[in-house]
């Protein structure tokens, strides 16, 4: 049998993969702390969220200072000479993946607003994404809003709540209030005023938001778990769906629902707990390693197989082969060797130069594959292209059989609500509903994928958005 290497350009859809709109961390004290080192460590936490930009506004002797730019979290802090300037007593910053906007340096958060001074007076991030955001914004700048980005729905919440603060008194929880009545989709919030910071999430709560304390007078804001262990603090809760926290320099701290009780639903993205969150993180007080070592048992529960070696494709697809080694009995061995190095931009113009990037990604130990059957496991399977790489890399290396599994359900529709997600037409399993199409397009003796059922029991309810895998979410698109 003939295996063709199908060209390809490793750029950012080269991963194959869903891709989080952001991270998000906020930290608030009434006294000056160490809020440039802080930042550091939250955004670098929560790198895995986003990599093309970031950002931070510090709150400093009453004044709002941001600093922002495209680029890594470790590369953008190792170029800032003057960091005691970004010493202060409260700090919010953001990584950034976009969905909406482009990766414009004007798109880059935080956001912030400015008085008639040309003082900073109010800064934002945002992990999520609106619904409604362009209907709102033409509205806005009909009334002569203007706006800095191009698009982004995020400045759209800050230019929102600056505009229902001037009504309500300067009023932050009043401005949010009014905010949350206008805006539609996914949102988990963090906002920086002179004296005060603010979390808040939408009536789904879609997106994680969670919050911790550093000592008994310094709290914490951040889209994982993992970012409060950075900075050696200690995880209290997560945010209810439609909560908002204030934390003031009077050291007290209010809780409030912006929306009813019986109008909010949780429905969590499922995504977090597949791909998105670091395995260490929390969602929801739920360890997300665990979630993901469960799905391998369950797979190998659906689906048994004979063979003699388990793979996980790096990163993610490890905890789930783990799983399954240990419901089958069959050996795990990290086999897939990554190159953690690799360039996120990689654009070779020659079909032989790019025929021999296939193994600068991912490359095999030979002597553990050869006339081995195989199990590989991912965690999900988008447009399938990254997965028929990886089986023609096994098929050359001289894998016997290769069983492909998938720890997630097939993946059908996109996502507006947060996730940077390729169209219908781009995903394989909308395109191709009889699985044995995929198999014959993978090139692999059997292919599953995790059944809906096995996912619900695993996470334990059906209070989680499944709108990838069944097409029906939890915010309707406008």
């Amino acid at each position: 049998m003939i295996y063709k290497l199908y060209p390809y350009i490793l750029n950012n859809n080269y991963f194959d993969k869903f891709h989080d709109e952001c991270g998000i961390f906020g930290i608030y004290s009434p006294y000056k702390v160490d809020t440039f080192s802080l930042i550091q460590f939250g955004l670098f936490a929560l790198q895995h969220r986003g990599q093309e930009a970031c950002g931070f506004s510090v709150l400093r002797d009453g004044f709002i200072i941001s600093h922002k730019s495209e680029g890594l979290v470790l590369d953008f802090f190792r170029k800032i000479s003057n960091s005691e300037c970004y010493h202060g007593n409260a700090v919010i910053g953001h990584t950034r993946y976009s969905t909406e906007g482009g990766q414009s340096k004007k798109n880059i958060q935080p956001f912030f607003g400015e008085d008639s001074y040309g003082k900073s007076i109010i800064s934002i991030v945002h992990n999520g994404n609106l619904v409604n955001a362009k209907n709102i914004r033409k509205k806005l700048e009909s009334k002569g809003i203007s706006f800095i980005s191009e698009y982004s729905d995020s400045e759209v919440i800050l230019r929102l709540i600056q505009k229902y603060l001037l009504e309500s008194d300067n009023s932050l929880e009043k401005a949010i209030q009014k905010t949350t009545i206008d805006i539609k989709g996914a949102y988990s919030v963090i906002v920086l005023m002179d004296n005060k910071m603010a979390a808040f999430r939408d009536p789904n709560g879609i997106r994680p938001l969670c919050y911790g304390m550093l000592n008994e007078y310094t709290y914490i804001f951040s889209s994982e778990t993992c970012g409060i262990d950075s900075v050696g603090g200690f995880y209290v809760r997560d945010l209810l769906p439609g909560e908002m926290i204030i934390v003031d320099q009077k050291k007290s701290i209010q809780f409030s629902l912006l929306t009813e009780k019986e109008n909010t639903k949780k429905r969590i993205c499922s995504f977090e707990y597949i791909y998105f969150s670091r395995p260490d993180s929390l969602i929801e007080n739920v360890n997300v390693y665990k979630i993901r070592e469960k799905s391998g048992e369950k797979l190998y529960e659906q689906h048994p197989v004979e063979a003699d070696v388990v793979i996980g494709v790096p990163d993610s697809g490890v905890p789930a082969s783990i799983g399954y080694s240990k419901a089958s009995g069959i050996p795990f061995k990290p086999i897939l060797v990554k190159n953690k190095y690799i360039g996120r931009s990689f654009i070779l113009p020659k079909q032989e130069m790019r025929e021999k990037m296939v193994n600068l990604k991912l490359n095999p130990i030979l002597d553990e594959i050869k006339g081995k059957r195989i199990v590989i496991i991912d965690d999900s399977i988008v447009r399938g292209t990254t997965s028929r790489r990886l089986v023609y890399i096994l098929r050359k290396a001289g894998a016997k059989e290769i069983h492909f599994r998938s720890a997630s359900p097939p993946i059908i529709g996109p996502c507006y609500l947060g996730v940077n997600t390729p169209s219908k037409k781009d995903l394989i399993s909308y395109n191709h509903i009889d699985k044995k199409n995929i198999e014959r397009i993978l090139n692999v003796d059997s292919l599953e994928f995790l059944s809906m059922n096995n996912l619900i029991d695993i996470l334990g309810s059906v209070h989680y958005c499944f709108g990838c895998f069944t097409g029906n979410y939890p915010v309707q698109k406008n």
